[in-house]
């Protein structure tokens, strides 16, 4: 899985701690295809199963695209139907309905359109370039953002800023994106995967068991009641729980005592 060519649809690489996929088919502006569908999926197994990977980065090749969503010269030739099985399996381009416990940070490198900004909603976290921009322009040809762009842009942003985004097409550039809150860092192209990494890194220093309790935590708790009858409570009880019985716990606590860097075990 790790060895890949020029011509593969992705490339994934590991550095350290930190996997980075990268959707490869810059000619057609990163295009979603069945390759590059089952390419991503595979990688993104391969990051979830690997104990000592801590952190993935998606990003896109060149410096023009992200992702323009679905090849549509593909989809023209039939080349993109799926059995109900396959969509299931981790949802649009391998990645939209792929949950892992490990952070995952969208690293958009240029023009995120219709799928290219579903795939980057579905992230945790969003570094974009300078010159980068996102959209949904589905209606204006008929179809829907229906891989997540209508369900995950509202939660994300002010619904009024979300339903422009959708029902007109315009694209919003990193720098709105930024404003809204949806973007957490805007960098020249050529700082963008440096400003990923080090992002990477910083949660790479953290307790993997508490960096993972977290992010379930928090996506298990957003669609529950708070306060009556108190659901995401009990959420978060049990993800305390398991924290606090594993060893990393009293590692943290011990290592702040001793004024040392905490060796984690989880």
């Amino acid at each position: 899985m790790t060895e890949t060519t020029r011509e593969d649809p992705i490339l994934f690489e590991k550095r350290g701690h930190v996997a980075i996929l990268t959707l490869n088919r810059p000619r057609v502006m990163n295009a979603v295809n069945r390759a590059l569908w089952f390419g991503a999926g595979e990688a993104i197994d391969e990051f979830a199963a690997d104990p000592a990977m801590k952190v993935l980065i998606i990003t896109g090749a060149g410096e023009r695209a992200f992702c323009a969503g679905s090849d549509l010269k593909a989809k023209a030739a039939g080349e993109m139907e799926f059995t109900a099985e396959e969509w299931a399996r981790w949802g649009y381009a391998g990645i939209i309905r792929h949950f892992v416990p490990k952070p995952v940070i969208a690293a958009v490198n240029g023009l995120a359109l219709g799928g290219g900004t579903e795939i980057a909603l579905s992230c945790d976290l969003i570094v974009a370039a300078e010159h980068a921009s996102i959209g949904l322009p589905e209606p204006l040809h008929g179809q829907i953002a229906g891989a997540g762009g209508l369900l995950r842009l509202p939660r994300q942003i002010p619904l009024k800023v979300a339903m422009n985004t959708i029902l007109t097409g315009e694209f919003m550039s990193a720098e709105e994106a930024k404003g809204w809150g949806l973007v957490n860092d805007v960098v020249p192209a050529g700082e963008l995967i440096d400003k990923a990494l080090e992002k990477a890194e910083k949660i790479c220093a953290a307790s993997p068991a508490a960096i993972r309790a977290s992010k379930e935590t928090v996506y298990r708790g957003l669609e529950v009641p708070l306060d009556f009858p108190g659901e995401a409570w009990k959420i978060n009880q049990s993800f305390i729980d398991i924290v606090e019985a594993g060893p990393d716990s009293k590692e943290g606590a011990k290592a702040f005592a001793e004024k040392r860097h905490p060796v984690w075990k989880s």
